[in-house]
């Protein structure tokens, strides 16, 4: 009997000392997407943001850590971030995409205000939904929270 109770109480304070699995958002690059995408077909969401944003710097650490975000974005979406201020040309459907200098020390990458930019403004950090046509179904501009951006995501699925 005791020898029971002490295998209960190791295997019990195993599980008290094990550590819950955190799954981690899968990110691919543009030309990532292009491969994957022939093979299994996604919408694909572009988070495009700045080093210098607070906001988009709020959202990686709250919104994208989510366990549904993570798992409603694996399982059914292909996630890009962009960095707006990226200095490497980008390769994307059949076009190279550049940094283009706006003044000393500031600038913009092409993909970025092709993607992100509402009426010629562009806004940090911005959600892009790409069909599966490539072609933009939703800008999302400013801070997006778990609840929201759940929301979101889970009616554009329905469609």
């Amino acid at each position: 009997m005791k020898k029971i109770f002490l295998i209960f109480i190791l295997i019990s304070s195993l599980n008290i000392f094990s550590q819950k699995e955190i799954s981690s958002l899968k990110t691919y690059t543009f030309s990532e997407v292009e491969k994957t995408f022939v093979q299994k077909p996604k919408p694909i969401i572009i988070f495009t943001h700045t080093d210098w944003c607070k906001i988009c710097h709020g959202m990686q650490k709250t919104t994208f850590k989510n366990e549904e975000i993570i798992q409603l974005l694996n399982e059914n979406f292909y996630f890009v971030k962009l960095n707006g201020e990226e200095k490497n040309n980008i390769h994307f459907l059949g076009k190279t995409f550049k940094y283009k200098p706006t003044g000393a020390n500031t600038g913009i990458h092409e993909l970025a205000n092709e993607l992100a930019s509402i009426k010629g403004i562009i806004s940090y950090p911005t959600i892009t939904i790409l069909n599966t046509k490539f072609e933009i179904n939703a800008q999302l501009i400013g801070f997006y929270n778990i609840k929201k951006l759940k929301k979101i995501l889970e009616k554009y699925l329905q469609k």
